[in-house]
């Protein structure tokens, strides 16, 4: 049985690739901060025939990731597929433009998306290397694609993240082990820019699977509407 972790999950994106993941007969692994949120995202998967499990842990406590990434593969038999993708750092970080940007500003966005991603992905990698198999998706919104001005410390970090898992693939070329970003140039499920749709999570999900199968040489996807609120080929 194969199994994927996902770092990050709630209850639009995170939940989408689950069910992608799952209707291929993968066990799920959610990890979040609240064990509440997870118990009923596991419950929804449940309900669907698939097997999922909660273990909660905040990103920003490394070891902690670390044990809930160990206790999932413990329970799994392995992690076949790591996605990394957290949520939630607007309501409690301090937006920057550029020129008023200090270290401090950029500390925790590093923290939250890089320096977890890197604990993350230490956690699996090993493993997967032994096997010569596995996967490693990392996600990031549209402000690593396109820097925002408003949002200049959040941009920096998740430029960084991108930088580093593009450089990753090209690490791991040859090892049986893929790594890639997803670029998520829309907003999901409601939109933040009048008479702008946003993205449904299930048009984003089937990226992941592509990427885990079809797509393994490619370092990076970038999901985008056209005019119609249709992915763009």
């Amino acid at each position: 049985m194969s199994s994927i972790a996902i770092v990050g999950a709630g209850p639009q994106l995170g939940l989408a690739i689950a069910r992608t993941f799952g209707a291929h007969g993968y066990d799920v692994a959610l990890i979040s901060r609240d064990p509440v949120k997870l118990d009923a995202l596991v419950g929804k998967l449940a309900a669907e025939d698939i097997g999922a499990a909660a273990f909660p842990a905040d990103v920003l406590d490394r070891a902690g990731l670390t044990r809930a990434l160990d206790a999932a593969s413990a329970r799994f038999g392995g992690i076949d597929v790591l996605e990394y993708s957290p949520v939630g750092s607007f309501g409690v970080t301090t937006l920057t433009a550029p020129a008023g940007t200090e270290p401090s500003h950029v500390e925790f966005e590093m923290n939250f998306q890089l320096y977890g991603a890197l604990a993350a992905t230490k956690a699996v990698l090993p493993a997967m290397r032994a096997a010569g198999a596995g996967t490693l998706l990392y996600t990031t919104g549209a402000g690593s694609l396109r820097p925002d001005p408003r949002v200049a410390n959040v941009n920096a970090a998740a430029a960084a993240l991108r930088n580093w898992a593009v450089n990753l693939h090209g690490e791991l070329a040859g090892d049986g082990v893929q790594a890639a970003h997803v670029g998520i140039d829309s907003s999901i499920g409601v939109s933040v820019v009048p008479g702008v749709e946003a993205a449904r999570p299930e048009q984003i999900a089937p990226l992941y699977w592509d990427l885990h199968t079809t797509r393994r040489d490619e370092a990076e996807l970038v999901f985008r509407l056209d005019g119609t609120g249709a992915p763009r080929p």
